[in-house]
């Protein structure tokens, strides 16, 4: 029986595409794409609401905003630790943190990874900066403040910044666990921490409406989800595999013993 002709040659070209390293990077570039836009659809739909002052968010913002505000006034000790925690995991704070893994990814010579760290960074920072702008928002105005900000109020900063650093470590540190479940689960808990009890924190202390927060933290997983997906096809020029982000980091040659690893 002849297995040779038309149809099992094309079967045989369908399976070199599948198994195609560079059309698995393009379709896993493509679905990374397609997640960070995905991710900026709900923060561009909140902006537009914030800016329409639309009744029903201003309504629920308004009633958060009450109800831990009533909980401060006659909770000074919860104020006092939501004040440190804001002060400790502020954008300041976790910008040198950013820098310090820089430094010791160029020690381990990653300088890739390094420039991935800045970036990231750099970019939700601006974009954060610009927006508070744009949309002009004002900070909640109470009569008996626990605390004061200056500056707009969407989105927030301390949000955003919170989640861009922890999503960042993560990325960075995942090698590391990459065989310890254990190890993974206690660095996706540590990055959920920081993320959620930082923005919580702004919404305690009468900072920054809810909206403002989530808008930080939805801003934040666009730009690393956007970032990581540009890192994914830079990190391929040199012959990596393409890697599994959410379980192994961005670069996992980076826990690799020997030069190969230190150079990841």
């Amino acid at each position: 029986m002849n297995t040779t002709g038309p149809t099992s040659t094309r079967d045989r070209s369908w399976r070199s595409r599948r198994l195609d390293p560079d059309r698995s990077l393009g379709l896993r570039l493509t679905l990374a794409a397609i997640a960070a836009v995905l991710v900026l659809v709900p923060f561009a739909l909140l902006a537009l609401l914030v800016l329409g002052a639309w009744p029903p968010l201003l309504r629920l913002d308004a009633s958060v905003t009450d109800a831990f505000h009533g909980y401060a006034l006659a909770h000074p000790a919860w104020v006092r630790a939501m004040t440190v925690w804001t002060h400790v995991f502020g954008p300041g704070p976790l910008r040198v943190a950013a820098a310090v893994v820089v430094v010791w990814l160029l020690r381990r010579r990653a300088p890739r990874l390094a420039v991935w760290v800045v970036t990231t960074m750099v970019v939700g920072g601006l974009l954060g900066a610009l927006l508070k702008l744009l949309v002009g928002r004002n900070r909640p105005d109470l009569l008996e403040p626990v605390a004061r900000a200056a500056g707009y109020s969407f989105p927030s900063g301390h949000a955003l910044n919170a989640a861009l650093a922890a999503g960042v470590l993560l990325l960075v540190f995942l090698p590391f666990a990459r065989h310890s479940r254990a190890g993974r689960v206690a660095l996706w808990t540590a990055a959920a921490l920081l993320t959620v009890v930082t923005g919580l924190s702004r919404i305690a202390l009468g900072v920054h409406w809810t909206s403002d927060v989530v808008g930080g933290w939805v801003l934040g997983v666009a730009v690393v989800a956007a970032t990581a997906a540009g890192f994914a096809t830079w990190r391929t020029g040199v012959g990596h595999r393409p890697a599994r982000p959410l379980r192994e980091g961005v670069e996992p040659e980076l826990a690799d013993p020997g030069p190969e690893g230190r150079r990841a």
